[in-house]
């Protein structure tokens, strides 16, 4: 790459003292890319879109819904669980076919758009017409929602450089959890004016996510792809057979298929021992629900760091190794939330395990998501992507199972079931270790120095 400066003020605000790594500013040598340039109000819309989807993720896949299903109709849990697990189910089965329908297409961004809208929409009618028409509206918001996270995640190429990638993934992930923020603030302060009001909460949120989502569909551009079929029927045709093609590209790149099991293993894990850290803390260490509500939040304020921090390890030292740290980061956690149960050990200690938890959690998915993409072929990004995500899905299946067949079924505790998704992190760790993390292709052609621009980019 040419030593020509960079042009870019997303490089000068984000990364001084170092804008030769952030060549934002500069033109692409292709002819269909002539005009191309990632702008820092691209960058920070396509962050905003993290921020947005995560006021969703909060109030109606983790919390709000949930209450308003058990506290506020009277249902037993399994209403809301199983509701759940058929959009997660139809998101498993569909998530390769989308993956591959967003290659076979010119842009990415209206299929987003299509998903948020029709979600938020969705949203907005949540807790009309009684539980179970409720629970069918929630099906479909959370199927567009996931959907609309493939199309999100697969624009992370148009917004960043092979250079910046895990900055600006981290830096996503970091805004991002700042909408959990928000969200459990629309929350609390619905409530608090009107304790029956959790209808409220959904009517606000769906507002909230199309408000925040609304920059990065107004100025996030993506690369052209002349090779695509356009928004037609031949797109949906040819998007069927690559969905055997990713596959068997998956099948034949060992690269690829150790990555996806990692990922499954150590998705599984990371994701139950985050979600039981509040029952673990109630009914194993014994604190209030006063004090569990501090560790949510010091859990979130921490992995803003350590999506950011590991951002700036995967453009340092490459995906593999960050997320390498990472996985090594999850198996001493793993050891001392299983140690306090274990030998009663002060609980104090658990507070250390929230800052801890934060920054492996932030720090996992900037590592997660570049790698993915060093894998994959430009045209193969959305298909390789799609089966990225299904493994993804099946993990947040399997991981609750794991949990209640130990605690529950087995009756061994808490810890052990702790120590045993360690053991995940640790095969998940050695599979790992063999893949290569060379880019397969340049995602773009190496930029050449171009005149400075009369004005910056916006």
């Amino acid at each position: 790459m040419p030593d020509a400066p960079s042009h870019s003020t997303f490089a000068r605000t984000l990364a001084p003292g170092r804008r030769d790594r952030f060549r934002l500013g500069q033109r692409s040598t292709s002819a269909q890319e002539d005009s191309f340039r990632i702008t820092r109000r691209a960058v920070w819309s396509w962050a905003l879109f993290d921020l947005a989807n995560t006021i969703f993720s909060i109030n109606i896949i983790s919390l709000q819904f949930s209450l308003w299903v058990v506290q506020d109709q009277g249902a037993k849990d399994s209403f809301y669980m199983i509701a759940n697990s058929i959009s997660m189910g139809l998101i498993f089965i569909s998530a390769s076919f989308l993956g591959a329908l967003s290659d076979q297409t010119p842009r990415r961004l209206p299929l987003l758009i299509a998903t948020t809208l029709g979600c938020c929409s969705l949203t907005a009618m949540l807790g009309l017409g009684g539980l179970y028409t409720s629970l069918g509206i929630f099906i479909l918001a959370n199927f567009l929602f996931q959907a609309g996270l493939i199309f999100y995640d697969t624009l992370l190429p148009s917004v960043s450089t092979r250079e910046n990638q895990g900055w600006v993934s981290g830096l996503g992930l970091g805004v991002g959890y700042i909408g959990s923020m928000i969200g459990i603030a629309i929350g609390l302060t619905v409530l608090h004016f009107n304790p029956d009001g959790r209808v409220w909460v959904f009517r606000l949120t769906a507002l909230a996510f199309f408000i925040f989502a609304l920059p990065c569909f107004l100025f996030v551009r993506e690369r052209p792809r002349p090779d695509s079929h356009g928004f037609t029927l031949n797109a949906l045709k040819a998007a069927i057979p690559k969905v055997k093609e990713a596959v068997a590209t998956a099948r034949q790149s060992p690269d690829i298929k150790r990555f996806l099991i990692s990922h499954l293993l150590y998705a599984d894990a990371a994701n139950t021992m985050i979600a039981s850290l509040g029952i673990y803390a109630t009914k194993q260490i014994g604190f209030t629900d006063q004090e569990v509500q501090f560790v949510l939040l010091i859990g979130i304020v921490t992995a803003i760091g350590g999506a950011l921090f590991t951002g700036r390890l995967v453009d340092t030292m490459g995906p593999k190794r960050a997320l390498l740290r990472v996985l090594c980061a999850w198996i001493v956690l793993a050891f001392i939330i299983a140690a306090i149960g274990i030998w009663e050990l002060p609980k104090e200690l658990f507070w250390f395990v929230a800052v801890l938890a934060g920054l492996t959690l932030g720090g996992t998915w900037s590592a997660d998501r570049p790698f993915i993409f060093r894998l994959s072929k430009p045209n193969e990004i959305g298909q390789i992507y799609g089966l990225y995500a299904m493994v993804g899905r099946f993990a947040s299946m399997l991981g609750p199972l794991v949990w209640s067949l130990i605690v529950d079924g087995l009756g061994y505790g808490r810890p052990v079931a702790i120590m045993a998704l360690g053991g995940f992190i640790v095969f998940a760790l050695i599979v790992l270790l063999p893949v290569d993390d060379t880019p397969r292709n340049d995602p773009e052609p190496p930029p050449t120095a171009a005149p400075a621009p009369a004005t910056a980019p916006a």
